[in-house]
């Protein structure tokens, strides 16, 4: 490729120009899906609102797609570069697959919410076509044969039929052929997937397994510092005074306030710590609740503006018919505040080029954090370069722009590249955590086990999977914002964590108190037919029989319906004669449309259901006043492998309905199932998160 680092317009804000794709990609031909952001107005033709794609075929051979989304380690890279393949009828192995990088691949609104495969797997299979058919349309013109008469295979163009043609990269060496996708092409579908749709190995296994796999912290650039944070001593706190000239007089250290953030570079982190030791601040630190008063805190401090969020639904009298109904429950479930634990903590890299900077950042918004390094900065984002290399994980908590800002304004200030990490204990004290939830839960059933009531208000978690997959008359479902008391926003499955927790422990109570089976309960009351079938697989799949009553060993049971993924899963415990609880089992059926990569889907399920036993058995916040108490891991307790108990996934290949998200719906029925299996072997209800912070069942259930 050609030199990257020039000043140039950033592709996203206006129509792209010829000059542009093949001034960066060399000569050859591109398709284009163009991208556009929400709400603003269209070229004339059909785009993504969430982002586009382009595929770029080069007459050196190589075969290049480019989307926005970022690999932060769920499997996408090659599950996108499998849906390409199969569009322009390559190997997988010859497509790549460019990612995260703000200068050349598309606007994108990020990676989250399990929309990499609904959002970006149909804009690239659209520019993939739209490659093919221009590729068939060239070879067509240099055969003086119409169009259908031939066909693209292996890389060629060929006679339908035929064994051989010419190379892709003959039909276009020398050329720079810019064409658009057509968005009403009939792409592939699963039913007939040749390349996608087959267990694939990662296609950059090979360079991690032997360690070549370049990760954000890997990024090394030629005169680097490193840079450290000047910390609040409380969330919350306000910066009154600051003096720094002691600091600023040690050799070898650059200094850099601007407004409230404060930092240094050094020669090693350990030096520029030790050059924050230096500053001398004075904080405003506001009084903070601390955990024992928090759910107090959350239901009397409403977030500004309307306490109900947009997914609220009032239907029917839920009071009048809870008023009624022979089978009543009436609870409150809670979910603590949980920290992500990526394997890579924070880091970036930034290095300037004059006015121009580009950073090394892992971040699921690269498009988000230029435009907050834009502002930040002063300078045009078209100034602005974010690349997004291989990044150790980020399940939702790599959305902000603080660090990648922070190596910036160092790099500028001291003229070298600069790289910023983040320790443990930094990612565990100044990082965000899944919000805390309390959930109030009013719910009937009639004498037949038909549903009449559901009242459920989440307070402080979040809407998703708020609304119930059940058919219930009478219903009124709410989100209470609040003023957390701790810094929170995206996690993994974001509320529907919670939401699934506290409506499947109550099915099961509902089911429990109405003598019926909680497997024939839910299947009474399910609206979802494709989550009534995957129910089914789970029950068969785990041996459900009738439950009989507490014996030691309990087998739980929970659904759930979010992303328009399905899954059901079904945990099996043991209690020791010290209450002592060992997970013996999960089973789990999941369904997520057509299957692009059967191999990965399963790792994904996997992967999920042993984070999600972390923050259904032990993993918990502890606080005091604004300060996280337990910001190592010797004190916060995540999955071990001698946790990890035999999980057993079958997936169901929906081909009739096109992906959907798999890297979050997994994990929401585990702790349910868990609360319902402990409940199953010992009688004893629990219905707070972290289930089992001991290890051991209470004696008595907590108030």
């Amino acid at each position: 490729m050609t030199d990257r680092s020039r000043p140039r317009r950033p592709w996203d804000l206006t129509k792209p120009q010829e000059r542009e794709y093949f001034d960066l990609l060399g000569p050859g031909l591109v398709c284009v899906l163009p991208p556009r952001r929400p709400g603003a107005s269209g070229s004339g033709g059909w785009s993504p609102p969430t982002g586009g794609a382009w595929v770029h075929v080069g007459d050196d051979g190589a075969i290049r797609a480019f989307t926005g989304k970022a690999e932060v380690g769920q499997g996408t890279r090659t599950a996108l570069a499998l849906v390409v393949a199969e569009e322009l009828r390559v190997p997988p192995g010859r497509i790549d697959l460019v990612m995260g990088d703000t200068d050349l691949c598309p606007w994108d609104m990020g990676t989250f919410g399990s929309r990499s495969m609904p959002d970006a797997a149909p804009a690239l299979a659209a520019a993939a076509a739209g490659a093919r058919t221009a590729l068939i349309a060239l070879a067509a013109q240099r055969a003086g044969r119409p169009p259908s008469d031939l066909e693209a295979e292996d890389g060629e163009v060929r006679p339908t039929g035929r064994p051989a043609g010419t190379a892709f990269a003959d039909l276009v060496r020398g050329g720079r052929h810019l064409v658009f996708a057509d968005p009403t092409t009939i792409l592939a579908l699963p039913s007939h997937w040749q390349r996608a749709g087959q267990p694939t190995v990662d296609l950059r296994a090979e360079e991690v397994v032997t360690g070549r796999q370049v990760y954000v912290s890997d990024v090394a650039r030629p005169g680097m510092l490193h840079g450290a944070i000047l910390r609040p001593p409380s969330y919350r706190a306000r910066l009154l005074d600051v003096q720094l000239d002691s600091a600023r007089a040690m050799p070898g250290v650059t200094i850099v306030r601007e407004g409230d953030f404060i930092g240094a570079a050094a020669a090693s982190p350990p030096d520029a710590r030790a050059a924050l030791q230096e500053v001398v601040a004075q904080w405003e630190t506001p009084p903070q609740p601390d955990e024992r008063e928090v759910e107090a805190y959350l239901r009397a401090h409403p977030s500004e503006g309307d306490d109900w969020d947009t997914d609220e639904e009032r239907t029917g009298d839920v009071k009048a018919a809870l008023a009624t109904a022979p089978t009543t429950l009436e609870a409150t479930y809670r979910s603590a505040f949980i920290a992500h634990v990526p394997l890579e903590p924070h880091c970036a890299t930034a290095e300037w080029d004059g006015a121009r900077v580009t950073v090394w950042v892992g971040t699921q918004t690269p498009f988000r954090a230029r435009a907050a390094l834009a502002q930040a900065l002063h300078v045009p984002e078209e100034d602005v370069r974010v690349i997004v290399p291989a990044t150790g994980s980020g399940f939702g908590g790599k959305h902000g722009g603080e660090i990648a800002t922070a190596a910036a304004r160092l790099a500028r200030a001291a003229g070298h590249p600069v790289r910023v990490a983040f320790t443990r204990e930094e990612e565990f004290r100044y990082a965000y955590f899944r919000p805390m939830s309390v959930i109030d839960v009013r719910a009937g059933a009639a004498r037949d086990g038909t549903l009449v009531a559901w009242g459920f208000v989440n307070v402080n978690g979040g809407a998703a999977a708020l609304l119930p997959p059940y058919r219930v008359p009478n219903r009124e479902v709410g989100n209470v914002l609040s003023r957390s008391p701790l810094p929170q926003g995206s996690y993994r499955a974001l509320g529907a964590n919670a939401n699934n927790f506290a409506r499947e422990s109550a099915m099961d109570e509902l089911a429990r108190k109405a003598g019926i089976d909680p497997l024939d309960f839910r299947e009474k009351n399910l609206a979802d037919e494709r989550l009534r079938a995957v129910l089914r697989r789970v029950a068969s799949r785990a041996g459900w029989t009738k439950r009989t009553g507490p014996s030691g060993h309990g087998l739980g049971l929970a659904v759930g319906l979010e992303k328009d993924s399905r899954v059901a899963t079904v945990v099996e415990v043991s209690v020791a004669s010290d209450r002592r609880v060992h997970v013996d089992r999960v089973v789990t059926a999941f369904e997520a449309g057509a299957t692009v990569n059967p191999d990965n889907l399963r790792s994904q399920v996997e992967g999920a259901q042993v984070m999600a036993m972390g923050g259904a058995l032990f993993e918990e916040v502890h606080f005091e006043g604004g300060v996280v108490r337990n910001p190592r891991l010797s004190q916060y307790r995540v999955p071990r492998f001698s946790d990890v108990p035999r999980i057993d996934v079958e997936l169901l290949d929906a081909k009739e309905f096109p992906p959907s998200g798999a890297g979050e719906t997994p994990m929401i029925a585990v702790a349910p199932a868990l609360a319902n299996a402990i409940f199953d072997a010992t009688g004893c209800r629990l219905r707070s998160l972290p289930l089992l912070p001991t290890g051991r069942v209470p004696e008595r259930p907590p108030a």
